[in-house]
């Protein structure tokens, strides 16, 4: 069943909600804010209850009783809500790279959603020197972050060694991959960027 603060805009019932956490926070009492703001006690109680309307002059009263700017008022309103994706230490999925042998993880530590991939991001590990590597080629721009180790890799005909805090950034379409491993354990991530669809 509706109720009568349904006819109510979501801006009303922000500011009044605010108004009163802000008010509550100072451990002022409505008589006070009202008296210093210049309106009675059951016009401010209206305004936190969203029972009414209150105009810019007196929103602009209401903040300087209690001790905030105008802006603070609506700060937090029409926000989007979050929804960040939070994957835990060593809870990535383990996935299988075409070539990779044992010695040599791959974690995701994201799950893109919908239906076209934007970005892969890879916590990868590497701790047998002795293995060998494929060539990677992949759509896209793949960026390269070393966290241990030393390693020598490859992109193109240039080999280049990375250390600790290096960073690496180069085109996924051209022929890429490890080239040898110097001071294992490695690890590094790597993030795969990949362009958006053209609109035709």
């Amino acid at each position: 069943m509706p109720t009568a603060d349904d006819s109510k805009t979501p801006l009303e019932r922000y500011l009044g909600a605010t108004i009163r956490e802000l008010r509550q926070s100072h451990d002022l009492t409505i008589a006070q804010v009202a008296e210093q703001a210049g309106i009675s006690r059951g016009m401010l109680s209206k305004i936190e209850n969203a029972q009414t309307s209150a105009g810019l002059d007196v929103l602009n009263r209401i903040a300087q009783a209690l001790g905030v700017s105008m802006s603070t008022l609506f700060r937090n309103f029409d926000v989007p809500q979050g929804g960040a994706q939070l994957v835990k230490k060593g809870a990535g999925m383990e996935v299988v790279r075409k070539g990779t042998k044992s010695g040599h993880t791959y974690h995701l530590l994201a799950y893109d959603q919908g239906p076209r991939k934007t970005f892969e991001p890879f916590l990868i590990t590497m701790e047998d020197k002795a293995e060998r590597f494929p060539v990677f080629e992949h759509p896209g721009t793949e960026f390269i972050h070393m966290l241990r180790g030393v390693i020598e890799y490859r992109h193109g005909q240039q080999t280049y060694v990375l250390h600790p805090g290096d960073t690496l950034t180069f085109r996924g379409d051209v022929p890429h991959g490890p080239e040898r491993l110097i001071k294992t354990p490695i690890q590094f991530l790597s993030i795969f960027v990949y362009g958006q669809p053209t609109e035709e």
